[in-house]
C-alpha cells in the first residue's frame, strides 16, 4: 500500500493534465486535506528575518488550494520539459497512518538528480492524506 501511495503522490507532480491533477488530489487527500511547507523558499526566509520573525511554514488546505499548489510546481519544474520527479527509493511506514515519502528532481536530459526532499504523510482511516508536510533539500 504505502508503495502504490508514494508512486502515485509522486506521479501526481508530474501530471500535465489539469483534470486529472484534480482528480488525483481528490482521491489521494481526504476533503480538508493539507500540505506544510515546512522550510520556505529562501526569500521568504529572508524578508521574515528583516522582520525579526521566525521563517514561517507555508500552509495550503483543501482541494482548490492543493490544486492551485501542485499546478504551480509542475509549471515552474515540470512543464518546461527540463525535469521530472521521481520517488527515491522505498517509502517508510512510521506508523500505519504515517508514511515518509523520499523523492528526486531529475534532470530529463542528464538524468541528474538536481534536487529533492521528503514528504511526512499522515493519513486519516481511509487511507488518504490528512496532512502533508514537506521537506525540500532533505534526503
Amino acid at each position: 500500500m504505502s508503495k502504490e501511495l508514494a508512486d502515485r503522490y509522486v506521479a501526481l507532480w508530474n501530471e500535465p493534465d489539469s483534470a486529472t491533477r484534480g482528480e488525483l488530489i481528490r482521491q489521494l487527500w481526504a476533503p480538508a486535506g493539507n500540505q506544510v511547507l515546512v522550510d520556505p523558499p529562501e526569500a521568504i526566509r529572508d524578508a521574515a528575518a528583516a522582520l525579526a520573525f521566525p521563517a514561517p511554514p507555508l500552509e495550503v488546505h483543501g482541494y482548490d488550494a492543493l490544486e492551485a499548489r501542485v499546478t504551480r510546481a509542475y509549471e515552474m519544474f515540470v512543464e518546461p520539459g527540463e525535469h521530472v520527479f521521481e520517488t527515491a527509493g522505498e517509502p517508510t511506514v512510521l506508523l500505519s497512518n504515517l508514511v515518509v515519502v523520499r523523492w528526486s528532481m531529475v534532470s530529463t536530459g542528464t538524468r541528474e538528480v538536481v534536487g529533492g526532499g521528503l514528504d511526512v504523510l499522515a493519513l486519516d482511516g481511509d487511507g488518504r492524506i490528512r496532512t502533508d508536510h514537506q521537506f525540500i533539500g532533505v534526503s
